[in-house]
């Protein structure tokens, strides 16, 4: 196996981003709900993200909410050219900070115009439409109604690129014959790996695949071997868990959150790294036993 797309870069619509971004999830408070501790340091590490490199930024409005993207303009704007910054839409919070379904063509339209005020911008990159079926995860389900509420909105140059979130194959499947789909946003990491044969189907198409909780999310990947082979590598456990990521498959894209900028440094050097097919082997193996 060659390894030499690992720092190499793919295409989402009409950008080609390197293949370790950034998620801003974590610059909102606990919960993902409210403001951060320390704004003066949310805005430091989106910044030495950009000054890292980074040319690929997710987020949502409902981050907050509304607090993670006025952050990033805080930060970010004017935004440097090249930049791609994605966003979601297809939830609201409630009062104490739930994740409540907001499919309808009304809280669609809202929720778009609510991230192109709060990032300052007349067009949004990509949006991804997240299913809300079940908050355990993806659940079957037509997206046939928001699907075609986004196109009309895409259609009015509100948005340049469509995209999936939290969705089953199925559902794939449903979405592109209403929109061209750019990009699949589910929860995959080295033990979590339910989309698996989705991911080499996304790959045979050349559409993005973008892994949401790659180091395990609020449950942090744990393993005896992902520390063996991280020493034998002289890194950290969590740089080699998103290595495997980067060597799993050329379309798969990263973009882990920090709120720390030395966090961030060791996230984005997790691109540097080679896997052996032994220690690919080694971490195949951890799913197994899941």
């Amino acid at each position: 196996m060659t390894h030499s797309h690992i720092s190499g870069s793919y295409r989402i619509g009409t950008h080609t981003v390197r293949r370790v971004g950034y998620g801003a999830m974590q610059l909102a408070g606990p919960g993902v709900f409210g403001p951060p501790k320390d704004r003066k340091a949310a805005v430091a590490v989106l910044q030495e993200a950009i000054a890292q490199g980074v040319d690929h930024l997710d987020t949502s409005d409902i981050y907050g909410p509304h607090v993670t993207n006025q952050i990033i303009r805080e930060a970010l704007h004017p935004y440097r050219d090249g930049l791609l910054i994605a966003t979601k839409v297809g939830a609201v919070r409630g009062p104490n900070g739930s994740w409540e379904p907001a499919f309808s063509t009304a809280d669609l339209e809202r929720a778009v115009h609510d991230n192109l005020r709060n990032l300052g911008l007349d067009v949004l990159d990509v949006v991804n439409f997240r299913a809300m079926f079940s908050v355990e995860g993806p659940a079957e389900g037509s997206i046939e109604a928001p699907l075609t509420a986004l196109a009309e909105l895409q259609r009015r140059g509100l948005i340049r690129h469509i995209g999936l979130s939290n969705v089953t194959p199925t559902q794939v499947a449903e979405g592109r014959k209403i929109a061209e789909i750019v990009c699949v946003q589910n929860h995959y990491n080295l033990t979590h790996r339910r989309d698996d044969a989705l991911i080499d189907q996304l790959a045979a198409r050349g559409t993005a695949y973008v892994p949401y909780f790659p180091l395990g999310g609020f449950t942090p990947l744990q393993s005896s071997a992902l520390n063996d082979v991280a020493a034998r590598l002289g890194a950290t456990p969590m740089q080699v868990a998103l290595a495997w990521l980067l060597h799993r498959s050329p379309n798969v894209l990263l973009i882990p959150g920090t709120s720390s900028v030395t966090h961030l440094r060791e996230n984005l050097a997790s691109a540097a790294l080679t896997l052996s097919a032994e220690d690919m082997d080694t971490l195949n193996r951890l799913a197994e036993r899941t």
